[in-house]
């Protein structure tokens, strides 16, 4: 699973979880850049994020998150084991 496809998928979890279709993340992109993004709806997320794909972030992974770059980097290499 390449970069591209990960974003892809990562903007689909977006929409849904923020129940808003003109979301398009970037690597660059982080709470401040999404309204409704705060403590609670992070939980909602990260768990929507590891169902989309059908993996479990550590402890570690989810707190050193600072944007979204660091999520699809994290996706990427777990989908490459």
């Amino acid at each position: 699973m390449d970069q591209r496809e990960v974003f892809d998928r990562l903007n689909r979890v977006f929409r849904e979880v923020f129940d808003d279709e003109t979301i398009r993340v970037t690597p660059k992109t982080t709470a401040d850049d999404i309204d409704d993004w705060d403590s609670l709806e992070h939980i909602t997320l990260i768990s929507a994020v590891e169902r989309e794909f059908r993996m479990k972030f550590k402890m570690g992974e989810i707190s050193s998150m600072k944007n979204v770059g660091e999520m699809a980097r994290i996706v990427t290499e777990r989908m490459k084991r």
